[in-house]
């Protein structure tokens, strides 16, 4: 695959594991585990911007199922047959973007060298980039290690139920914009405040600002580091 090229893996039940290295092939592995766990395909799907993988599990009485298969951050997963678990490990070239995305399960991307898009509904979500990674769950924590802040427009980092830690680059400059309902901002930059400090909302600049980065929790507390020397 040419470079900056995305390899996405979708998942219903089960964990995702990516790590990047310095190679030219994609391996990935899925481990299907449970009762009739032949029933559970996998697709796999070429298209002009990479390759998507999915977990594309049988609907039982109701005829819905996971899928379809596609490129793109759509995934319908209303599936009453999911008693199956599969997890995926995977190996992917550097020069290469991933996605990750899983409803019952952990998402973790390390030593990954372009974006990274990852997303759970119940699992924690980690990952580690030399560019800048997207992240978000609905009950689960979230760890990110940036190593580049050279994203354009605004980027999120949201959960509902969990922490946010995050390392980012050094030289960091953003719009931080921070609101939880029951936690607190710890930050090892100096945010200068902007307008007034309200609730549990913080608006605030890290450098000379420009591009935005947006943490979201409604329950846990958001810890920004900076990235050591």
């Amino acid at each position: 695959m040419p470079a900056d090229q995305v390899v996405e893996i979708k998942n219903l039940n089960g964990s995702i594991t990516a790590q990047g290295y310095d190679g030219n092939q994609i391996e990935v592995t899925a481990e299907k585990i449970g009762p009739d766990a032949d029933a559970v395909k996998i697709e796999v799907v070429p298209h002009a911007e990479g390759v998507t993988i999915c977990a594309i599990y049988p609907g039982g009485s109701s005829g819905a199922e996971t899928g379809p298969c596609e490129p793109g951050k759509h995934w319908h997963s209303d599936s009453h047959n999911a008693k199956v678990k599969v997890n995926f490990t995977v190996r992917i070239p550097t020069n290469l973007r991933f996605t990750g995305m899983s409803v019952n399960g952990s998402v973790k991307a390390e030593g990954m060298g372009r974006f990274v898009y990852a997303t759970s509904v119940n699992g924690s979500v980690h990952a580690s980039t030399k560019q800048w990674a997207e992240l978000s769950s609905v009950n689960g924590s979230i760890e990110g290690h940036m190593g580049s802040d050279n994203w354009t427009g605004t980027l999120k980092i949201s959960t509902v139920n969990g922490s946010i830690d995050l390392t980012m680059p050094n030289d960091l400059n953003a719009d931080v914009r921070f609101s939880s309902v029951n936690g607190k901002l710890n930050s090892d930059y100096p945010l200068t405040i902007s307008g007034s400090l309200s609730g549990h909302r913080v608006e605030g600049q890290v450098g000379t600002g420009g591009r935005k980065l947006v943490l979201d929790t409604v329950n846990g507390s958001v810890r920004i580091r900076r990235e050591s020397m």
